[in-house]
C-alpha cells in the first residue's frame, strides 16, 4: 500500500505543523531558564483540557488502535471494556488517589513510595519502572508503530523506526512535558477525528450509500455475535475476556495500575494548575475513554463485512485504509502517526523524570536546576536510543508483541496496585510489606502461569492480587504496629487531612459516566 500524493502532502503538514508548535509552547520567556518544575511537570501550568487531552494521547497508541480494532474482528463488542471500565477507573483515580499524590508535592511515583515507605522500596520500583518503560513499552510502541507504517505506508522497518524516533525527539526532548501535553491537544483532535471518518466510511460502505446509521444497524443483523459485551464459557474467545471478570476481577486491578499508578499516565494529573483542574482533566479524559471504542473497535468490527477473509486479525486497520478515499486515507495516517509519536515522548519524558528525580538526584544532589534539565534531557534521548537499538531483537521475532508485553507487565501488576492502595488507606502497612507484594506478585504470577495454564490471564491477575493482599498484610500484622504515613504520627490522621470532597461538576461528571456505563451494559450485555 502506498500514500497518493495529496494523502503523503496532508502527512508532511502535520509533521512540520506539529514540530513548529512544540518549539513555539516551548519558548522561555526572556531571562528564564527551565527548572525542573518546567521540564518535568509543565511548570505546574496545565488546564484541565491540556491534561485530559493528553491523558489520551499517551495512552493510545499503534498498539491500541490496530491491536484493538484487531480484537473487535476477532472478539467484538466486548474488547471495549478495556476502554468503558477505564473510564470509571480514571473517575476513583481523581477522587481517591490524585489529592494524596497532589498534597505529597511529588514528581514521580516511586518518590511517593520513599515518603510512605522507604528507600528501598523506592529504588525497587524505580529500577524496575526504568527498566519496563524503556525495554517493553518504548520497544513496543517503536517496533509495532513502525510495523503499521510499513503496512500502511510501505516504508521499510528500520526507516519507519528511525522516523518514529526522530520525530518524537524533535517536538518534544527541548521543551519537556509542557511540549508534550500541549501538543497532546492538537494529537487527540486529529485522533479522534480521524477515526470517527474512518467508522463513519466503513458503515456508509456496508449501507451501500445509505449512512453510517444505516450501516450500523446492518452491521448487529449480520454479525450480532460480535456484539457481546460478556462472553460466557462456551465462547471461543472466553479466555481473552473471562465473562463477569470484566466487571468484577482482574480488570479493576490492571486499570488501577495503568491509570492510577503509572508514571507517564498520572504525571499529567500532577502537572496541572490545582487539584481542582486535575480532577476536570481526569474527567474529560474518561469520557474521550467512553468515545475510544467507536474509534479503534468499531472499525475492527465492520471489517468482518467489508474484509471477512484477512489472513490475521490485526490486519483490519490497515486493510480498512485502502478502502478510503484520496485526502481521507492521509488524515487517518496522520492520526494514527500522531498517537505513536504522542506515546513515545510521553513515556521519554516519564523515563528521564523517574531516572533523574529518583536516581541521579540521589546520588549527586545540589546540582543546579538547570543541570538536572540537562541530565533529564540526555536520559530521554538515551533511552529512546536504546529502544530503537533493541526494538528489533526483542519484539521482531513475536508474531503477537502485544500479547508477550501484556503477559509480562502482569505479572507485577497485582503487586503494584496491592502496594499504592495499603499505602494511601492502611497506615499500617510497612516497608517489608511492600517489597514482599512486590516480589510475592511475580513469583505466584509465575507459579500460577505454569500449574495452571488455562486459568484465563484476567482471573489469574485478580487471584495474585488477592493473595499479595493478604500476604502484605500478614506482613505487616506479623511486624507489630506497623508504620505511619510519612506526613505524621498517625497515617490515618494525615490522611483526613488531605480530603477527599470534590467539586459538583465533578461528582456530576462521574454520575454522567457511571449512567452511560450501565446503559452501554444493559443495551449490549
Amino acid at each position: 500500500m502506498e500514500l497518493a500524493t495529496t494523502d503523503l502532502a496532508i502527512f508532511i503538514a502535520y509533521v512540520a505543523a506539529l514540530i513548529a508548535i512544540g518549539y513555539l509552547v516551548s519558548r522561555e520567556k526572556s531571562g528564564h531558564q527551565k527548572n525542573t518544575q518546567d521540564y518535568f511537570l509543565a511548570g505546574n501550568g496545565l488546564p484541565w483540557w491540556a491534561v485530559g487531552a493528553s491523558l489520551i494521547a499517551a495512552n493510545i497508541s499503534a498498539e491500541q488502535i490496530i491491536g484493538m480494532s484487531g480484537s473487535g474482528y476477532a472478539i467484538g463488542l466486548g474488547i471495549a471494556s478495556y476502554e468503558w471500565m477505564g473510564a470509571i477507573t480514571l473517575i476513583l483515580v481523581g477522587k481517591y488517589f490524585l489529592p494524596v499524590f497532589v498534597r505529597k508535592k511529588i514528581y514521580t511515583m516511586p518518590q511517593f513510595l520513599e515518603q510512605r515507605y522507604d528507600h528501598r522500596v523506592k529504588v525497587v520500583l524505580a529500577t524496575f519502572w526504568l527498566g519496563v518503560y524503556t525495554f517493553v513499552n518504548l520497544t513496543a510502541v517503536l517496533w509495532l508503530g513502525a510495523l503499521a507504517i510499513n503496512a500502511i505506508a510501505g516504508v521499510e522497518l528500520l526507516s519507519g523506526l528511525l522516523f518514529l524516533g526522530m520525530f518524537s525527539a524533535a517536538y518534544s526532548l527541548y521543551g519537556g512535558l509542557k511540549a508534550v501535553a500541549l501538543t497532546d491537544i492538537i494529537q487527540v483532535v486529529l485522533l479522534v477525528i480521524g477515526g470517527l471518518v474512518l467508522s463513519y466510511l466503513a458503515l456508509d460502505l456496508i449501507s451501500g450509500g445509505a449512512g453510517p446509521v444505516a450501516g450500523f444497524s446492518e452491521l448487529v443483523q449480520r454479525v450480532p455475535e460480535k456484539f457481546d459485551m460478556i462472553l460466557t464459557p462456551d465462547n471461543p474467545n472466553y479466555a481473552s475476556l473471562p465473562g463477569l471478570s470484566v466487571l468484577v476481577g482482574g480488570l479493576w486491578v490492571m486499570n488501577f495500575s495503568y491509570w492510577g499508578f503509572n508514571q507517564y499516565i498520572i504525571q499529567r494529573a500532577l502537572a496541572a494548575k490545582s487539584i481542582d483542574e486535575g480532577q476536570k482533566g481526569i474527567a474529560f479524559a474518561a469520557y474521550l475513554k467512553l468515545l475510544m471504542p467507536i474509534i479503534v473497535v468499531l472499525p475492527g468490527i465492520a471489517a468482518v463485512v467489508l474484509l471477512p477473509d484477512l489472513a490475521r486479525p490485526d490486519e483490519a486497520y490497515p486493510q480498512l485504509m485502502n478502502l478510503m478515499p484520496v485526502g481521507f486515507k492521509g488524515l487517518v495516517f496522520a492520526a494514527l502517526v500522531a498517537a505513536i509519536v504522542s506515546s513515545l515522548a510521553s513515556m521519554t519524558n516519564s523515563i528521564a523524570t523517574i531516572f533523574t528525580m529518583d536516581i541521579y538526584a540521589r546520588y549527586q544532589p545540589q546540582k543546579t536546576e538547570r543541570h538536572y534539565v540537562t541530565v533529564g534531557r540526555a536520559a530521554s534521548l538515551i533511552s529512546l536510543l536504546l529502544a530503537m537499538v533493541c526494538a528489533q531483537p526483542l519484539l521482531g521475532q513475536f508474531e503477537q508483541a502485544f500479547q508477550y508485553i501484556q503477559e509480562f507487565t502482569g505479572f507485577f501488576t497485582p503487586g503494584i496496585v496491592v502496594l499504592f492502595m495499603l499505602g494511601v488507606f492502611w497506615p499500617r502497612a510497612t516497608a517489608n510489606s511492600a517489597l514482599a507484594a512486590a516480589i510475592g506478585s511475580a513469583v505466584l504470577s509465575l507459579a500460577l502461569k505454569l500449574w495452571w495454564p488455562t486459568l484465563p490471564f484476567m482471573d489469574r491477575v485478580g487471584l495474585v492480587f488477592l493473595l499479595c493482599l493478604g500476604l502484605a498484610v500478614g506482613v505487616s500484622l506479623l511486624q507489630g504496629r506497623g508504620q505511619a504515613l510519612a506526613a505524621g504520627s498517625d497515617g490515618r490522621l494525615a490522611l483526613r487531612e488531605i480530603g477527599f470532597d470534590t467539586s459538583s461538576g465533578f461528582n456530576l461528571a462521574a454520575v454522567g459516566v457511571t449512567l452511560i456505563l450501565i446503559a452501554l451494559y444493559t443495551t449490549w450485555w
